[in-house]
Order: structure tokens, then C-alpha cells, then sequence
């Protein structure tokens, strides 16, 4: 029979002990390897809810890549083209569905990722357990594991890699709770999976929404769902590239996220295929160095602390090179967990390639978002419904 208590090592702070997580019946998770703490366990449970929806609504494998209660990334297992197979890092590696939506999931942003959560709509086959062992990740939660690929996640991290298994026919109560500061919170659990035949109505002259971009639609609001607010996402070919969470102003959420998408797409200049690093450059370097090799504004000491990595010194994209590339990125969707406030947010997204928005709507400027959102020839539609999460 499950446990109905799990004691972990300390709560979300070293200092914050005892800790444990528990419920009035047995839980629905089970550790196969390693002692996940409390923020794994926020992260899983968290990240499970979304590749589960991911599944639900587009029928394909899904994983998603969370660090701090937040998604790094989010995918779904559509085929990749070699140019972003290389970028991945994936190149030598038989990929299944689900280990293609895990390294798309893991490369929205490589850096972010590092040391992140993994999360698996499917049972994980070998191939996943194979690409995750070379990545740094401090767990993963899956609703089954083959045992090839579970005896591979048991040599991980010198044994102690956190693996948590979990019942797929697991549903939580409609109604959760929190206590904060002694004082027990209640509310309706937020029971909305965006539908891709229910997104909302668009408000715009275009209202045109192919079916690859109603996808993608669909993967930003359920990564922005399990989100920390306020958030915007971008998402492109069913998987998330940029994601701006936790931002107090929604402008600064868009251009986090936009900049995390230029970030992505640059990673796929052929400039990028053509630098060669110095023998035993380690991937976490690697990601590091060709970050900080599409930067714009790096000073003398560090362009030399970096190029150290590589064989030759490398030849650095111009700012024009930079946007002649950046063009060429097309009919990306973005959504927005809150109303867009001002056009702002719409004038940053379009030069990174957007042409589909989903927000609720409801600002008191929504017809100057309209608006600008007609000068760019976007189409933009208002779900009507909020995504907030904290």
C-alpha cells in the first residue's frame, strides 16, 4: 500500500525542518531512486500537471524542463530538423517521441535548465533515460519507468539522482489549500485546459489561425498556466521558446521572454555550427560559452575568459548579421497570463517574429493593442480567462 506521509530533508531553505509532504489517504507518488526535497517535489508535481494537459489537448508525447516552480521549457514530440539537432545537442543520439519533447523542452534555454526538473507525459523509455544521464538534472517524475532506463537514472549522480514515479490516474480534489503565516488559504483548483477548438474569439481584422499556430497557442497557455506570474511565452513548431515569468511590469515579461527567444533561434546561426571547441569542453561550457558568444555586450576580459574554450578565437556575429538572422524567425504565437496592458508588449513581440496572440483581454487600452496588432498583421484572440499562478 503507498505511503500516505513522505518526510524530506528540510523544506524550501536548508534551515526550514522538518519538512514533509502528506495527504488524508496514500499518495499518489513513489520515489524509485534518490531524497527529493521540497522544491523537487513543488517542481513535479507542478510540471506534471502541465505535460499531462500537454498530452491531453495535442495527443502527443510531452516533457517539460522546470527550475524554481517555473518552466525553462515545454514541448511536445514533433520531428526536429538536423539544424536544430545540432543546436540541441542531440546530433549523435537516437531520439523516441518523448526524448525529442524532452531535449526540445531542455533547449528553450539551455542555461536555465541546468540542474532542472524533468518532466514526462509517458512512461520513460530508454533513449529519454539516455539523453537525460548526460544532462545536469536533479530529477524527474514520470508515470512509469522501463527498467533499462531506470537502472540508467540509478547511476546518475553517483546513485543519489531523484527519480518519483507517479499514478497517471491520480486527480486532486477541486478544492486546495495552502497556509501561509498560520492562516489556511482555500480555493477551487484551476481546472481550465485550453481547448484548441475553444481558445477564445480574435479581436483583430485578421482572424485567421492555421492549425500550427492554434498548437502553439495551446503549448503557451498551458506553460504559462504553471507558471509563476506575471508571465508571457513564447512558442513556436509545439514548443515553448521564451518564457518571461515572475516579472512585476508585463512589458518586462515580454521582453524577457523575446529576448529568450532571439537567444534561441541565434543558437541555430550557422555561425554557431561553425565554432569549434577545445577536446573535453564540457556541454555545460559549451551552452555558457556560445551564450555568451551572441552577446552584444561583452567586455575585453570576458570575450578572452570565453574564447579560452575555443580552438580558434571566434569570428563574432555584427549587430546586422544578428537581425538579418532574427528576420527570417516567422509565426511565432505568444500568450500572456493577464490582459496585454499597453501596445508596448505588441511593438517587442513583432520583432521576434509573432503573429498570433492569445490573452483574456479586458484592459481599458485593449483597443490600442487591437490596433497595433492590425499594423503588424497579427491575429490576437481574447481566451477571456486569466492564468495567474503563485
Amino acid at each position: 500500500m503507498a505511503d500516505a506521509e513522505l518526510t524530506l530533508r528540510y523544506g524550501i531553505n536548508p534551515h526550514q525542518a522538518p519538512a514533509r509532504i502528506y495527504r488524508d489517504g496514500p499518495l499518489p507518488t513513489r520515489v524509485r531512486n534518490g531524497s527529493p526535497g521540497y522544491i523537487n517535489l513543488l517542481d513535479a508535481l507542478n510540471s506534471w500537471q502541465l505535460v499531462c494537459e500537454l498530452r491531453q489537448v495535442l495527443d502527443l508525447p510531452a516533457a517539460a524542463s522546470f527550475k524554481h516552480v517555473s518552466p525553462a521549457g515545454a514541448a511536445v514530440g514533433l520531428p526536429m530538423d538536423e539544424r536544430a539537432q545540432a543546436a540541441y545537442l542531440v546530433d549523435d543520439l537516437e531520439l523516441s517521441p518523448l526524448a525529442t519533447a524532452y531535449a526540445r523542452a531542455r533547449s528553450a534555454d539551455r542555461v536555465s535548465s541546468f540542474g532542472d526538473w524533468v518532466a514526462l507525459s509517458d512512461p520513460m523509455d530508454v533513449e529519454t533515460a539516455r539523453l537525460i544521464r548526460r544532462e545536469v538534472s536533479d530529477g524527474v517524475i514520470a508515470p512509469g519507468f522501463a527498467p533499462e532506463a531506470l537502472e540508467i537514472l540509478k547511476k546518475k549522480q553517483g546513485g543519489n539522482y531523484r527519480v518519483v514515479e507517479i499514478d497517471p490516474g491520480y486527480r486532486a480534489s477541486e478544492i486546495e489549500r495552502r497556509d501561509v503565516f498560520g492562516i489556511t488559504f482555500e480555493q477551487r483548483r484551476n481546472g481550465y485546459v485550453p481547448a484548441l477548438d475553444a481558445l477564445g474569439e480574435a479581436v483583430t481584422a485578421r482572424k485567421e489561425l492555421p492549425a500550427d499556430a492554434r498548437r502553439d497557442l495551446a503549448v503557451a497557455q498551458i506553460a504559462l498556466k504553471y507558471t509563476q506570474s506575471n508571465s508571457t511565452c513564447l512558442a513556436v513548431d509545439g514548443q515553448v521558446i521564451g518564457m518571461g515569468a515572475g516579472q512585476q511590469s508585463r512589458i518586462h515579461c515580454t521582453r524577457l521572454a523575446a529576448s529568450k527567444a532571439d537567444l534561441w533561434w541565434l543558437r541555430q546561426h550557422p555561425a554557431v555550427a561553425e565554432l569549434r571547441f577545445k577536446p573535453k569542453t564540457g556541454r555545460t561550457e559549451r551552452d555558457n560559452a556560445i551564450d555568451q558568444f551572441l552577446r552584444d555586450d561583452l567586455t575585453p576580459t570576458e570575450i578572452s575568459m570565453w574564447e579560452e574554450l575555443f580552438e580558434t578565437p571566434p569570428r563574432h556575429l555584427s549587430a546586422e548579421e544578428k537581425r538579418a538572422w532574427l528576420d527570417r524567425l516567422q509565426g511565432v504565437s505568444m500568450g500572456s497570463d493577464a490582459f496585454i496592458p499597453f501596445r508596448d508588449n505588441i511593438d517587442r513581440a513583432a520583432t521576434s517574429g509573432v503573429r498570433y496572440v492569445a490573452q483574456p483581454g479586458g484592459s481599458v487600452r485593449d483597443e490600442d493593442v487591437i490596433h497595433a496588432c492590425d499594423e503588424y498583421g497579427m491575429v490576437m484572440i481574447f481566451t477571456g480567462v486569466r492564468l495567474f499562478h503563485h
